[in-house]
């Protein structure tokens, strides 16, 4: 059984198409990161697979059951889309006990769960004193508090140092390691990259690659990183990579070639031959990032 499969799902705000059929059928267990460019749709295919919004047209199944009849999967469903209303006089410990009444979860299971989200030794803490990755590791415990079989959760190391962004990172892999679905969305493509067993990646509102991160990586050349001593240079530099059959594409004052590692002695010696000093040359291997511009095409490409 899928976690979660769309067929067709669309969504319109008057004559704006936010979501375009897009079709999708993600495996149970373990992480998915959901990306896009700012607008792509991620947030609104969320909120319509959380039953939050109908879709304009299409359909979709969670874990089973017809986003139709949302009450038919929520229950086994944990979500953290915006920072939850905790109190903030109110110690962890005691929010959950809030959200649990609340929900009618067991109560029983919220040491537990601050243990899994690292909170065990600050459950007595006050809510007001816990740090920007404390309340976010809380919303998540919050989140698994009816032991959901699928967490969705939306941007959740948003504004979090890079320690929190770390012990964000390691706690959904546990996650997805006990068996539950993490479905994660974030603009923070290497985290992804770091944390997820699958992608699904959108533009536009459609769909333009979904699958593992290893077909994605697999499907991205390795790529040459240059920069001139002179901008002005930078020009001819791309139209020596051009000549020799490769792309190239300018980003932020240097370029890069979609070429394999060894080019580069090549590229150095042609440039010398051509009166071009570089500052920068190097190689690397395919990274998210890479996918994602080359998918999405946000950057100038060409000899110009």
């Amino acid at each position: 059984m899928t976690a979660i499969r769309t067929r067709g799902l669309t969504k319109d705000f008057g004559d704006l198409r936010a979501v375009n059929a897009i079709d999708l059928d993600l495996p149970t267990g373990g992480v998915v990161g959901f990306v896009g460019p700012n607008g792509a749709g991620k947030s609104t295919t969320i909120r319509m697979l959380l039953g939050l919004i109908e879709p304009t047209s299409g359909d979709g199944e969670v874990l089973g059951h017809p986003i139709a009849d949302p009450a038919g999967y929520l229950h086994r469903v944990g979500a953290l889309i915006e920072a939850p209303a905790f109190y903030p006089t109110l110690t962890g410990h005691e929010n959950l006990r809030v959200f649990a009444t609340l929900g009618g979860h067991d109560r029983r299971r919220i040491a537990e769960l601050l243990e899994v989200v690292g909170l065990g030794g600050r459950g007595g803490d006050k809510y007001k004193n816990y740090s920007l990755g404390m309340k976010q590791r809380l919303g998540i415990a919050a989140a698994l508090l009816p032991d959901p079989d699928l967490l969705v959760l939306d941007e959740p190391t948003n504004g979090l140092d890079p320690q929190g962004i770390v012990e964000i990172r390691t706690l959904l892999r546990d996650i997805g390691a006990s068996g539950k679905t993490v479905f994660v969305s974030s603009h923070l493509l290497a985290e992804i990259q770091a944390a997820c067993d699958s992608i699904v990646m959108i533009d536009r509102g459609g769909v333009v690659f979904s699958g593992t991160m290893v077909d994605l990586l697999d499907r991205t050349a390795p790529t040459i990183r240059a920069a001139a001593q002179h901008d002005t240079d930078t020009p001819r530099l791309m139209q020596l990579a051009t000549d020799a059959g490769y792309r190239a594409t300018r980003i932020n004052g240097a370029i890069q070639i979609d070429a394999p590692a060894g080019w580069a002695p090549d590229l150095n010696r042609l440039a010398w031959q051509a009166g071009i000093t570089l500052r920068e040359l190097g190689a690397s291997a395919a990274d998210l990032e890479q996918a994602f511009f080359a998918m999405t095409g946000d950057h100038q490409t060409g000899a110009n």
